[in-house]
Formats: structure tokens, sequence, C-alpha cells
């Protein structure tokens, strides 16, 4: 990988040669990043070269830390519709605003570009199992990117798994485990597992490589916009590695001369389980918290990669808002209603924080946005009946349909 420098530890500095299974620091256990050589890359990448490429996230293939990536069979993974959406905009009180929609992706949610990443680094490490712990959406993804590589799975998730994440995980033929307890529990035993049984580890706080393909959405976003870009980017955080991911590739693109200035990020997290959030605002160390929300995709009492997801908030000047369950269910309907974008509820999170941004006059209309949608709502139905409501029943008959037409005019 010439474009690859070092694995470097972000608490630390030390550096380590970039081998496909490198996790944390062996010098104080720190997190890892992937360094690049942008004087290389400014010499061999143009836009014109990335606009002439395949609409996935390999038409990026000189800022990502991979070699060998059509050797193995893999889903079609990125280039998710880029939506603007001046009805959704009004509504909430600002200028402009685009949706970003990675629910479209193969399975449904952002962390295909995580998962298919994984597959790559596994097969340069000439391993075939894959092994991750999850709140639902990295599961499924790593268990679809397995099954279409031919790869064996293992998967952790708690108990309180939605049954549309245990169906993909099921229907995609991985070995799934129901771990009893909150998503802490679900990561130990996985991390042991991996340990003892030499599976490749594809916890996204664990190894670095997972982060680099998530940059890729914002990457996307900023060719999408002609490489004009927006005053904020709104995303939802749990465990803090798409808001890490993203602001990396912000960086990235910076780094190389494709855009002029960087975005502010907004972190979103619910308000019963935002210890990256409480972090900020109290500038102290992370502290967990329970998990309680219905954004389960999200609630991550005890965040892997907090300290990636606070320098990327900090770096952006940018700012944190928590948001209940009613303002993500409100959200909900309102990406529905406004824009045809079914979100699950951690997909619904970036705009509902967003929308109070607003409300609280710490985005002021004038402001350009970009949200960022990382889950389809067909992955959480339950939540999805309870935001938007039940249909009406009636009988097959004109005068039926009558009273319940004037109903629904009230």
């Amino acid at each position: 990988m010439r474009q690859v420098i070092s694995a470097v530890c972000i608490s630390c500095g030390a550096e380590y040669e970039a081998t496909p299974t490198i996790t944390t620091c062996r010098k104080c256990g720190g997190i890892l990043d992937i360094k690049y050589d942008y004087g290389y890359i400014r010499q061999v990448l143009t836009k014109d070269k990335i606009a002439s490429r395949e609409q996935t996230m390999w038409r990026y293939r000189e800022l990502l830390p991979a070699e060998g990536e059509d050797r193995v069979r893999r889903l079609r993974v990125g280039w998710s519709p880029l939506y603007e959406t001046p009805l959704l905009a009004e509504s909430i009180g600002i200028k402009r605003l685009h949706i970003k929609d990675d629910g479209i992706n193969p399975t449904a949610s952002l962390k295909d570009r995580a998962s298919v990443m994984a597959v790559v680094k596994a097969a340069e490490a000439g391993l075939r199992t894959i092994a991750c712990s999850s709140t639902g959406n990295a599961a499924s993804s790593l268990a679809g990117s397995c099954a279409a590589a031919d790869f064996e799975s293992y998967i952790f998730v708690p108990q309180r798994a939605p049954e549309g994440k245990l169906a993909q995980l099921m229907m995609f033929g991985a070995h799934v485990f129901l771990v009893e307890g909150n998503y802490e529990d679900t990561f130990r035993i996985s991390a042991e597992g991996i340990e003892k049984y030499g599976w490749y580890n594809r916890n996204a706080a664990i190894n670095p490589y997972l982060v680099e393909g998530k940059k890729t959405v914002s990457m996307e976003i900023a060719e999408q916009l002609g490489y004009e870009m927006p005053d904020y980017i709104a995303v939802s955080v749990g465990d803090g590695c798409t808001i890490s991911g993203v602001w990396k590739g912000l960086k990235d693109l910076y780094a190389i001369g494709f855009i002029n200035r960087l975005p502010k990020l907004i972190s979103v997290q619910a308000q019963g389980c935002c210890p990256v959030n409480r972090a900020v605002e109290e500038n102290a160390p992370v502290r967990p918290m329970e998990e309680n929300t219905i954004a389960d995709s999200i609630a991550v009492g005890a965040p892997r990669n907090p300290d990636k997801a606070i320098r990327a908030i900090k770096e952006s000047g940018g700012i944190v808002i928590n948001v209940s369950d009613e303002e993500i269910m409100q959200a909900m309907r309102l990406l529905g209603r406004t824009c045809g974008v079914f979100a699950e509820p951690a997909g619904a999170a970036g705009t509902a924080g967003l929308k109070k941004a607003v409300e609280m006059k710490r985005i002021l209309p004038g402001a350009t946005v970009v949200s960022l949608v990382t889950g389809n709502g067909l992955k959480d139905v339950a939540n999805a009946i309870r935001a938007a409501g039940k249909p009406k029943a009636i009988t097959p008959d004109m005068e039926c349909l009558d009273r319940a037409l004037k109903e629904v005019r009230i």
C-alpha cells in the first residue's frame, strides 16, 4: 500500500507498520489511526479520475488502506443518494438541507462501509472467519458481507436487538449469539472469543481500518456537492466510530486540496445514552451510562472510540445535542413525510438533533447542512409503527370509506 505510511496511536504517538491484523497500541493500549502519504496521493489522484470510476466506496481507493479488494467477492457498497430536501429544510427552519441516505446500502446501513473493509483486510491476512459485537447494524452488515465473500461470521448481539436485525443475521447464515446484559457485556465476550479462536476482529473501535471504510461517506458528500462543503454535517453517535470516520474523510480531502474548508460537526446522541456528548459538555473523561433509548444502534453506554469522536467534534468546532426518544420519532415522521426517506431511530437522530439545534438557536437560519441517515427504518419496524401510527381499518363499502375520509381530513 504505497499510500499508507503507518498506524499511529492517537494517545502516545507510537507508530507501527500497518499490517492487516493490527488493532490497538502495544505500548499504551490506545486507539490507532491510519497515516497516509498525502504528497504521493496528490500526485496520483485527481477529481476527474475519481469521477470516471465505479459508483462505490472503492472509487477513493488511493485514500483507503487496502490492496487486492477486487480479489474478494463483495457487496456493492457506497455512493448512496444525497437528496436536497427543501420541504424538510423549511420545516426545520434553515436555508438549505441535504439528506445523505446510507440506509440504501446492501444490508440497509452505513455499517456496510466498515464491514466490506473488514472482509478485504481479513483476506489480506489470510483469514476467512470474522467476528464482532454489535447493537445490530454492524452485525447484520458483517453477516451480509461475509456471506457474499463466502466467509464465516460469528456475531454477538445484546438480547434487546430488534427482530428485523436478527432476521438479517440468520438469513445471511451467521453464527449468532444473543448475550445477556448490555453492549459492554456483548463486547467483552466477543473480544475474549476473538482472542481465543483467532477470528478476524471487526469491532470498529479496536480495528483502525473500519473507520477508514466509514470515512467514504463524507468523501461522497463532498463529491456529490461538487466539493463545496456545507456549514454543518449532523451525525448520530454511539461508539464514536462513524463521526470519527466522517471527520477523517473530510480531513483527507482537505489535505490533498480537494476541499478548501471543513464543515462543523453536529454530534447527536439520545438523552438516555449520551456519554460522548456529556464528556464534551463537561470537558471531562467519558463516564459509562445506562442504555435507555429506542435508538438501539447508538445505545452504547461505554463507547470504545470516544477519544477519536471527541477530537473530531472539537477540531471541527462542532456542537453536541442530545435528543429525547419523542424527538427522534418526530424526526422519523418528518423524514418520511417531507422527503420519502425511511429511517430507523438512530438514523433519524441526526435530523432530530439538527432540528433541536435550530430551535435552540445554536444553528442560524442561513446555515447549510447535510444530515446523515445511517440506517433504514425496516431495521426496527416496531418503533417505526410506534412513530408513524397504524392504518385505519374499514369495511369494503363506500359509506365506511366516506366516514373514514372525513376523519382523515379533520
